[in-house]
């Protein structure tokens, strides 16, 4: 059964942040994982996590970085990946298995946005092969650490997705490379990999949630000019955040209140903003977000899924 789009009327909301939606939550005794858990919204996920009482596992493709950034923080541990190297993301996955550990959030927040044209691996575009089978590889191969019967995973999107669906004949940009379509297509493709993911796993009681996080600066932004923030009605003149942009606390909200809430129990698969479940897009502007209809589309998340383990190498789930 597909989760409807409807709102649940959460009490939370735009300016909700990771610490408001994890109040009265406990989550002594679980084991999170955050991708980019040490930079910008993921770190702010970590940390909010953490303070709930979680032991949070920071996968980095930098870990000196990510140990600096993570320092005094209870109850984080790093260790090297990197998402664009699927050798990487075996040999992690390997090593937290063997621990025996289980795990019991998985967040997929790490990504790149609007950057030049780069290809890794065997010629995939940087933006789908990062941001989507990375992050693809990483769920399937960790999936035998999931806590039976209570594990999420939450893939962080974005209204970005407004912007492009799967390009079916041509993922990879061969004939001509826009670099918002490309960011755009890769954010198509978790919401549809946590619809498909969903469906899969719900039978062992691992539910999967898409989130938009909002509008927000963080160093995700760091291959767009300064000037374009300003064309783009990102910034005022003199630097401030423009009306309707969020805190990086107040963006890591909603992944946070996906991967704990208990009101999204029965709604597995469900794209989400601003802590709640998001409507239906009924414009196309980012700001006011919603959810396209190709990024919630059970077919297209099927197809998705099938190609995804043929490019990976990984057999169905």
């Amino acid at each position: 059964m597909i989760t409807e789009q409807r709102r649940l009327g959460t009490g939370f909301g735009a300016r909700s942040t990771a610490d408001d939606v994890l109040t009265g939550i406990d989550l002594t005794g679980t084991t999170a994982l955050v991708t980019g858990g040490y930079s910008g919204l993921g770190l702010a996920t970590t940390r909010a996590l953490a303070r709930a009482g979680a032991h949070v596992v920071v996968p980095a493709r930098r870990p000196d970085t990510a140990e600096e950034a993570l320092r005094g923080t209870p109850r984080t541990e790093v260790h090297a990946l990197d998402l664009a190297d699927l050798d990487s993301v075996r040999v992690f996955s390997e090593r937290f298995l063997e621990t025996g550990r289980t795990l019991d959030v998985l967040i997929n927040g790490a990504g790149v946005m609007a950057c030049p044209e780069s290809r890794i691996a065997p010629g995939w575009e940087a933006h789908f092969a990062i941001n989507h089978l990375g992050h693809f590889a990483l769920t399937h191969r960790l999936s035998p650490a999931f806590t039976p019967g209570r594990a999420r995973v939450v893939a962080v999107a974005s209204s970005g997705h407004f912007l492009s669906d799967i390009r079916w004949d041509d993922l990879h940009f061969r004939t001509g490379y826009d670099r918002w379509l490309a960011y755009a297509q890769s954010k198509t493709a978790n919401a549809l990999f946590a619809l498909h993911l969903d469906r899969l796993g719900a039978e062992r009681g691992l539910h999967a949630f898409a989130v938009h996080p909002g509008s927000i600066l963080t160093p995700l932004q760091r291959h767009i000019p300064r000037e374009e923030w300003l064309a783009q009605g990102w910034v005022t003149p003199d630097g401030t955040p423009a009306e309707g942009f969020k805190t990086p606390g107040q963006g890591a909200a909603t992944a946070v209140w996906a991967a704990t809430s208990p009101l999204l129990d029965g709604h597995g698969g469900a794209y989400c903003q601003d802590c709640d479940i998001a409507e239906p897009a009924t414009t196309d502007d980012m700001l006011i977000g919603g959810v396209k209809p190709w990024a919630t589309d059970p077919n297209a998340a099927a197809r998705l899924w099938d190609l995804s383990c043929e490019l990976t190498g990984l057999s169905a789930f």
